[in-house]
């Protein structure tokens, strides 16, 4: 077994030990030495192992020119088209490039090409050649035999290397290079293990590495919304690391999941591809087949399918290794339609051709292989130095490539061109930015060529190549990936045929309106383990299998946020239709045209007529006496309470604002403020009076007009006091209410505009006017046994019952309606019905009865005559008194004087208006 060894793993020792095994090879290889090089084609070709061109700037060449050797010997056979082509090709490029005026101007490129034999180890001897020059050779313990100092020959300085094919090869020789700092570019090297710029960071390439294919043939799969597919492998290194790089990037990437990956043994067992088809059955729903696989084994999986009646079934997506060719579809057209495989873009390049053509034993004697080349193409001898054995006809050397022999290109003869030039760009810019306006080499690039520096000039190269198309290199140093996608259709006229639909290039290109398949439906097949969820729907994955789930409605407030997850939209927003997002919540409030707002205006707008109509009477007989008697001040006062709680309709109606709420506050408790203080200044001054009466003549104080008016504002102002402590404290605003109307069914969910109060805060407001209200009645309780003769006390207590009645609903109906969706509605209906229905009872009762008579009976409205306080209270204490006795008798009827004296004088048909403040007290 030849010796395996990594250079890398001693860097420190690393010019020691190359010396001693360049130093070595010296003299093993006499292809160091130009003059060991034959030029003749009829010479010695066992020592032709290197072609050597002259130029200022050396480039090193590696190819297979021969294949690996048998039993023990390191070369075989000579390829014609993957050595000698490719050589040829690197050659016909320098030849460009030297005689192009605008790229490296004055600079001639020359060449040290040498033969892998497509073995490793044995290009990894070779490749010792390029790394002589920068191996100091010392040589005080050498003396010729006359004593003198030996004489080196100088080796070539090589700059960079063009190779090589084989990745094995790449890889051995890279590990040499970069340790010397000489880059690198190989025309064939595809696998994916070079792009570790940590390990071959001096190595680039102009092909793309094959995890590109892989990449290419997830991004069809991703393109064509498959996520559920299984893939099938010819075993081995080509099928094998195929698939692996597939499902590391369905790992990477997420989103495609590997139903199953089967893999075809290399000597199949009868029924193996039936069975193959019947796993591939088990997980029907992944329809897609990923195949890295040779010719025969995709015929045979196909001619399986056809057996098994699954044509249409699978939908087959291959690699470079099916491509365009024909051979694996003959006779199997129906079950292999639909197919979509790949193959890297090629081009064939024209003067390439027009050169190899001419190339002949007399013009091409720098090409120490080609008379080894011409005896293998034309199947002749070349004299008795030939080196093909047996009686074959002798060469004339005027067969002519193509005419005489078949030719094609071979198809990496655009890559080797592509890497050339590649490297000629670099040294070009180089040459710019170092030895700009300098014709030829100037010193910095003659003495030495920095090959770090000219590896950062390789990575930056951007041009077209010999196929038209950008020659670039990423960070790792690999090219750009460039596919051509096929799908095999089969037209109207029943003939089958591959078809471009897309290309790749970093990045898919495909064109889907292009696309057939057997149905003859245009929309895309399906291969999923589970039909996408709708909108407002997320998937619950299956444990273990994360392209198959089930799906689950978003419910209530939560929409749809990602593909798997659910989430509650804010507090002042629903799920749209579809919840796949929110959407803010409609706002609404009371309108005047709703049924709730309808009821209580009516009834606001009938009371206030009616209130202004009470009002413009009483100011239009002011001076009569049942406006006198009733107490002219204080009525207008209590009017307008009434007239306040009427008018509060319509501010609790109107849309809310800043104006709207403030002025709610205010006039919310006001009205029944001011009613309320008014009837409670009344009540309390009947019951003092008479109160008093009990104990002296001498009347109480404070029950004049004024004093009841400066009693009634005293009373008013509290409650005014405690409004602006309210403003001060928390001024007046409009909320949205998203909690009264948040329904179950998010469609129906309203948010509310209303003002910033609190049912605490309502019941606060009016709680001040409600403890008048109460106080009124018990004082109106007190007076009831007071004449009605003499006073209103009891027109009073029936309002104030009346009253408390009302307000007494309001409250049970006001707080059992908080929960309801209605509340708005509810609330703010019952709240001015009750204020209504409390003015209306206080107008009724109290001012109605004296309007009529106004009206109707003015012979009513007369003065009476007055009298003294003493004698109205003793006349009021005495009626009592007489009542009480009068359910003693039998028939229930006093007769006292005074009773006579008062019927003497007032008519039986008339009634008496005393007014207190009418007499002298």
């Amino acid at each position: 077994m030849e010796p395996q060894w990594n250079p890398t793993s001693y860097p420190q020792s690393r010019s020691v030990i190359f010396l001693l095994v360049a130093t070595s090879y010296t003299w093993l290889l006499p292809i160091a030495s130009p003059q060991r090089i034959p030029t003749d084609p009829q010479a010695a070709p066992e020592y032709a192992h290197s072609i050597r061109l002259d130029g200022d700037i050396i480039l090193g060449g590696l190819f297979p020119v021969h294949s690996r050797g048998d039993r023990g010997t390191p070369c075989g056979e000579l390829k014609k088209e993957k050595g000698i082509h490719r050589l040829e090709a690197m050659m016909f490029a320098i030849d460009l490039i030297n005689k192009d005026p605008e790229l490296l101007p004055n600079i001639t490129l020359g060449a040290r090409i040498l033969d892998t034999c497509s073995r490793d180890t044995y290009a990894l001897e070779q490749s010792l050649t390029f790394v002589q020059a920068l191996i100091e050779r010392d040589g005080s313990d050498v003396r010729c035999a006359n004593g003198d100092p030996p004489i080196f020959t100088k080796p070539d300085k090589i700059v960079g290397v063009i190779g090589a094919a084989a990745s094995s090869v790449s890889i051995m020789v890279a590990n040499i290079l970069r340790l010397f700092k000489i880059p690198q570019i190989s025309y064939a090297s595809t696998a994916p293990e070079l792009s570790d710029n940590s390990r071959y960071d001096f190595f680039s390439r102009v092909v793309p590495p094959d995890s590109y294919q892989a990449q290419a043939m997830m991004d069809i799969v991703t393109a064509m919304e498959w996520n559920y597919v299984s893939t099938l492998a010819s075993e081995g290194n080509y099928g094998e690391s195929g698939v692996e790089a597939f499902v590391q990037i369905s790992r990477e990437t997420g989103g495609v999941c590997i139903a199953q990956s089967l893999k075809i043994p290399r000597e199949p067992r009868p029924g193996e591809f039936d069975k193959i088809i019947r796993r591939l059955l088990e997980t029907s729903n992944a329809r897609a087949i990923i195949m890295f696989a040779n010719e025969d084994d995709i015929r045979r999986v196909l001619d399986a399918a056809k057996r098994n009646n699954q044509t249409g079934h699978f939908l087959w997506v291959g690699s470079d290794s099916w491509g365009s060719k024909i051979s694996p579809v003959i006779g199997q057209e129906r079950v292999a339609e639909g197919a979509i495989t790949i193959l890297p873009k090629r081009v064939s390049v024209d003067a390439f051709d027009r050169y190899f053509r001419s190339r002949s034993l007399s013009n091409n004697r720098r090409n120490v292989w080609f008379a080894e080349f011409w005896e293998e193409n034309f199947n002749c001898k070349l004299g008795m130095h030939g080196k093909r054995p047996g009686s074959l006809k002798k060469c004339t050397g005027l067969e002519k490539v193509g005419r005489d022999s078949s030719y094609e290109q071979e198809g990496k003869v655009q890559f080797v061109m592509d890497a050339v030039y590649a490297m000629a760009h670099a040294l070009h810019r180089m040459h710019r930015d170092l030895c700009y306006g300098y014709p030829g080499l100037c010193p910095r690039m003659a003495n030495s060529i920095d090959g770090k520096e000219l590896l950062s000039y390789i990575r930056a190269v951007n041009f077209n190549g010999s196929a038209g198309t950008p020659v670039v290199f990423n960070e790792n140093g690999d090219a750009p990936g460039r596919y051509d996608i096929f799908q095999y259709q089969i037209t109207n006229r029943s003939t089958a045929e591959y078809r471009v639909i897309g290309s790749w290039t970093n990045k898919l290109h495909l064109k889907v309106e292009d696309m057939r398949w057997r149905t003859g439906d245009p929309s895309l097949p399906a291969s999923v383990c589970s039909i996408p969820c709708r909108a407002g729907e997320r998937k619950k994955v299956v444990k273990g299998v994360p392209c198959c789930w089930h799906c689950e409605r978003c419910e209530g407030y939560h929409y749809q946020a990602s593909e798997f997850t659910c989430e509650l939209c804010p507090y002042e927003m629903r799920p749209d239709t579809n919840r796949t997002g929110c959407v803010p919540i409609p706002i609404i409030k009371l309108e005047w045209h709703s049924p709730w707002a309808v009821v209580p205006v009516f009834i606001s707008m009938l009371g206030i007529i009616a209130t202004s109509f009470v009002i413009v009477t009483f100011v239009r007989y002011n001076d009569t006496p049942i406006v006198r008697a009733s107490g002219r001040e204080m009525s207008y006062v209590l009017l307008t309470g009434i007239f306040l709680c009427y008018a509060i309709t319509f501010l609790m109606i109107a849309t809310p604002d800043v104006g709207v709420c403030s002025f709610r506050r205010i006039f919310l408790g006001l009205g029944m403020c001011f009613s309320y203080a008014a009837l409670l200044t009344k009540t309390n001054r009947i019951h003092r009076i008479f109160e008093q009466g009990k104990k002296s003549v001498t009347a109480p104080r404070f029950i004049s007009p004024a004093s009841q008016l400066v009693i009634t504002f005293s009373l008013i102002s509290v409650q005014l006091m405690g409004v602006f402590i309210w403003f001060a404290v928390d001024p007046p605003h409009t909320v949205v209410d998203y909690g009264e109307q948040r329904t179950q069914d998010p469609t129906s969910a309203r948010g509310v505009l209303k003002c910033d109060i609190s049912d605490l805060s309502l019941i606060c407001s009016l709680g001040y006017s409600i403890l008048l209200m109460v106080t009124c009645t018990v004082y109106a309780i007190k007076t009831r046994g007071v004449p009605e003769t003499f006073n209103e006390a009891k027109p009073i207590g029936f309002t104030m019952y009346t009253t408390c009645i009302i307000w007494l609903a309001f409250i049970p109906i006001f707080f059992g309606t908080s929960q309801s969706a209605e509340r708005m509605y509810i609330q703010t209906t019952t709240l001015t019905i009750s204020l209504n229905l409390s003015a209306s009872v206080s107008l009724g009762m109290l001012y109605m009865p004296k309007v009529y008579i106004i009206l109707f009976h003015p012979e009513q409205n007369v003065p009476k005559r007055k009298r003294s306080f003493k004698a109205i209270v003793t006349a009021a204490t005495m009626s009592g008194k007489l009542t009480q006795k009068g359910g003693d008798r039998p028939n229930g009827e006093v007769k006292t004087e005074l009773c006579e004296s008062m019927e003497t004088n007032t008519s039986s048909t008339k009634t008496t208006y005393v007014s207190y403040s009418n007499h002298a007290i």
